[in-house]
């Protein structure tokens, strides 16, 4: 059964904005007192943070596919709905995360370190916030805008000062158990260590940790054996001790062909720039010879030794079952970390602020012909204009008036004229996999400017109301109208108009 996981493919998607409502204020006496749709609230996000009680990314391996809470809708007397709540993941320290294409998006090292994978969705605005002097009442909403949907790849790189590497049962993990608190599993058989483990070590006033990383054999930096998945946790070590077996008897094998084929492994794995790693054929390396207890081993580990400590290796003849020669490493590695400390952090640069201010001349827009099977069409990208496309709804008229203001506001139809489109062009509104077609008209008119100025209602622009004396005044009139019409059939009566008959 998996244990260990350190590269995942995490399928993330934020939440969905909530839609905008249209809604009119009622009340007794007030049947149309004006807008009041509320706003949808905003998705929520996916977001990675640095636990340190996380150690291995075995969640996202059994469920790799996650989804953030949509925003909830808004409802009348501007009521605005509740935002969706961020869907927090926490990731080991030492999580680097890229994209599909490979490139680095987040190094998340320190504890508490967020980063957000995906953003999710605005809510869509209301009529209430539709709503200005000359659109007094809008019947209708925005919708929400749909939240991100992407697939980023998790890989960890063990946090540690020192790496142990040497061939599968040199006595790594034994040499980690002796030096450090930790409990790695050990046993005679190759391949006993499958995970990386790490233990803090100290000497004097430096503490570091040293990481056990399993067992590498010829071919390791090209995928064989378990090389290829753990060496990439060496990567941040800035000291590399090699763990040498003197009392080995496999055939063929020795202390310096033992360096020599692992040294070959680091020289042809490829560190990754991005982090800004050194090749590890350029850290500073140590070389343990390990079982001196084992009396030939001992011979042989001081037969060896001279040769090694000419090619300018450090070399040191230890035993990790006698306890005999550690402290010696200790401090020697503790030495080299703390040179590796103190240089990287003479190399690091106060970090530079880099303000990139808007074009006068940027519309936040391209238009782009592209040619078709059916012939030309105009593609229309931008950021915020997508934005305007998602958040409409089609099926109504005026919604859909409001949407060409917009656009013909910020200048897209100028620009698609300049194009070479034409009345009745197909016109795309959006990227290749989530594009709006439309069949363009230069003056986009909707139903409601047949009944008068977009966003407006008659009822509400007559709201005077007669005071007592105009009352008054028109019910004497009406008096007066009835009287002289009575007097007149009274005087056509009395001149013999009228007769019997008729």
């Amino acid at each position: 059964m998996t244990t260990f996981v350190d590269r995942v493919t995490l399928h993330v998607e934020a939440g969905r904005g909530g839609h905008g409502v249209a809604s009119v204020h009622r009340e007794k006496f007030k049947p149309l007192g004006g807008p009041d749709g509320g706003n949808g609230g905003h998705g929520g996000d996916v977001v990675l943070v640095v636990d340190p009680q996380v150690t291995t990314l075995l969640d996202y391996h059994r469920s790799p596919h996650r989804r953030a809470t949509n925003g909830a809708p808004g409802a009348g007397d501007e009521r605005n709905g509740a935002n969706g709540e961020d869907l927090v993941l926490p990731v080991p320290a030492g999580t680097v995360v890229t994209n599909r294409a490979g490139d680095v998006l987040a190094d998340l090292v320190t504890p508490g370190t967020r980063f957000v994978a995906a953003e999710g969705g605005r809510g869509g605005l209301g009529n209430k916030a539709l709503s200005s002097q000359r659109r007094k009442a809008p019947g209708f909403a925005l919708l929400g805008e749909p939240g991100e949907s992407t697939d980023v790849v998790l890989e960890l790189k063990s946090l540690a000062d020192v790496a142990l590497i040497g061939f599968p049962s040199a006595g790594k993990s034994s040499l980690v158990s002796v030096l450090s608190a930790a409990r790695p599993k050990i046993a005679d058989y190759p391949f006993t260590t499958l995970v990386p483990n790490l233990g803090v070590v100290t000497a004097g006033d430096v503490r570091y940790t040293v990481a056990d990383v399993p067992g590498l054999i010829p071919g390791a930096s090209e995928g064989r054996g378990l090389g290829l998945e753990f060496l990439r946790h060496v990567e941040r070590c800035s000291v590399l001790v090699h763990v040498i077996d003197c009392a080995t008897l496999e055939p063929g094998r020795d202390p310096m062909s033992d360096l020599d084929v692992i040294e070959a492994e680091l020289s042809a794995y490829v560190a990754d720039e991005t982090l800004g790693g050194r090749p590890l054929s350029e850290r500073t390396r140590i070389v343990v010879l390990n079982k001196a207890d084992v009396p030939d081993a001992l011979d042989l580990a001081d037969m060896v030794k001279a040769d090694l400590e000419e090619r300018g290796l450090e070399v040191f003849i230890v035993s990790a079952v006698a306890h005999t020669g550690l402290k010696e490493l200790t401090f020697a590695m503790a030495r080299h970390v703390t040179a590796a400390r103190e240089e990287s952090a003479v190399e690091v640069a106060p970090q530079r602020v880099v303000l990139r201010p808007k074009a006068v001349d940027d519309a936040g827009f391209v238009v782009r012909r592209e040619g078709g099977s059916d012939g030309d069409v105009f593609r229309v990208l931008g950021a915020k204009v997508t934005r305007w496309v998602h958040q409409t709804d089609f099926a109504n008229d005026e919604a859909v008036g409001y949407l060409a203001d917009r656009l013909n506001r910020a200048g897209v139809e100028e620009e698609l004229t300049k194009a070479g489109a034409v009345a009745g062009s197909t016109v795309l509104i959006g990227p290749e996999d989530d594009a709006v077609v439309f069949d363009w008209e230069p003056t986009l008119v909707g139903g409601a400017e047949l009944l008068g100025g977009r966003g407006t209602d008659l009822r509400l622009e007559d709201n005077t109301r007669r005071t007592t004396q105009e009352r008054r005044e028109q019910f004497h009139a009406r008096k007066d109208a009835q009287t002289a019409a009575r007097e007149d059939l009274r005087t056509e009566r009395e001149a013999g108009h009228w007769t019997e008959e008729d």
